[in-house]
């Protein structure tokens, strides 16, 4: 079940200078996009945080958590499957715009995208996008979960799948109040 608040109750969660329409535009360009890296373009193109709308990851190489039982359950795994992750954060022209973690199967990505994933900025969205994945839309939240920057204003959690149905990937995006800044701040 996706819990959804409204756009009122976001208002009150912090957003100073940000109006309610520009709330439910940007709730509305994350919802339209499978990829959180294409909604993120889209919207860092639209907003003028960046003029070619170029997303990169900052990856935390370091970081490692490993997923707890749960996780495994929805990513379809046994207890000693290994489970990839990567803790990100998604900027546009420098400005962080979210941060992400994400559990997914290696097992279930090419060779190639393995390596991009272990070796490269490039954002999950962009070197799983050849498998044509959809998102499961599991949690949206006004403000931040446990983990996520206190600038956060919303939190969605998410189950990517190839297109033939089997989980590649769990994400818990923490997307920050620089969303609505329109280019200042850089």
């Amino acid at each position: 079940m996706v819990l959804r608040q409204s756009v009122a109750v976001l208002a009150v969660a912090g957003l100073a200078g940000c109006a309610p329409a520009q709330l439910h535009r940007f709730q509305q360009t994350l919802r339209a996009r499978d990829s959180a890296t294409a909604a993120l373009a889209d919207w860092c193109r639209a907003e003028g945080l960046g003029p070619q709308g170029e997303i990169r990851a900052l990856v935390d190489r370091a970081a490692f958590e490993a997923p707890d039982a749960a996780t495994r359950a929805l990513l379809g795994l046994a207890p000693d499957a290994p489970v990839g992750f990567r803790h990100v954060r998604l900027a546009c022209d420098g400005v962080v715009l979210s941060e992400a973690k994400n559990w997914y199967v290696p097992a279930a990505l090419s060779p190639e995208m393995n390596h991009a994933l272990e070796t490269t900025d490039v954002p999950f969205g962009k070197v799983v996008a050849p498998l044509g994945f959809h998102r499961e839309r599991l949690c949206e939240n006004a403000g931040g979960w446990p983990g996520c920057p206190k600038d956060t204003v919303l939190s969605h959690r998410g189950l990517l799948h190839r297109a033939d149905g089997t989980a590649i990937s769990l994400v818990i995006e923490c997307y920050t109040k620089a969303n609505f800044k329109r280019g200042s701040n850089r």
